[in-house]
């Protein structure tokens, strides 16, 4: 049975790593990307990478949960990953999936990519578990220097592009939807 990863010890360990104010840029898999004084959803907003994403939170209305006070990380589809799924959760008629899709993705907590990796490198089984705001799981694992991230329901992603640091959280670029 795996464990799921402490939330207090993953926030704890979060705000730690959060204490140094990092420099680098987040190029390469668990980099610390710069902190930013705008919230997650002024961070989406800013990114059009995130067009879909950012028409699905505003379609929820979650837009103003990821301005407030959080922390939350977002596990944020590009686009692409919208576009495979054939369907336009910023339609007015799809506001209910749109909620529950956004809710899959969301974990409460500031998790950078080096947060994920020292709590796998920490498990015996390499494998660690977060819950989302739907209430589902997310099994995070590492191949290399890739980390994948799996719903309970089988939908894949992997943690691609460069991760953001918000005053309320940390967006975390996926390249597929946690959901099927």
């Amino acid at each position: 049975m795996r464990k799921t990863m402490g939330l207090a010890a993953v926030l704890a360990a979060a705000a730690l790593a959060g204490c140094g104010g990092s420099e680098r840029a987040a190029e390469t898999p668990g980099a610390a990307a710069e902190p930013s004084s705008k919230t997650v959803a002024q961070v989406v907003d800013g990114d059009r990478a995130f067009g879909a994403l950012k028409r699905a939170t505003a379609n929820a209305g979650l837009g103003e949960v990821l301005a407030g006070r959080g922390p939350y990380t977002v596990f944020a589809p590009a686009d692409g990953a919208f576009e495979r799924a054939g369907a336009d959760f910023g339609d007015a008629a799809m506001k209910a999936q749109a909620a529950a899709l956004l809710k899959a993705h969301i974990v409460p907590g500031a998790l950078t990519r080096q947060d994920i990796q020292r709590a796998i490198a920490a498990d015996a089984d390499g494998r660690v578990e977060m819950r989302t705001m739907a209430d589902g799981i997310l099994t995070f694992s590492r191949d290399g220097e890739v980390l994948t991230v799996t719903a309970a329901d089988g939908a894949k992603a992997t943690l691609v592009g460069r991760e953001g640091l918000a005053s309320n959280g940390v967006i975390q670029p996926v390249d597929g939807l946690l959901v099927k």
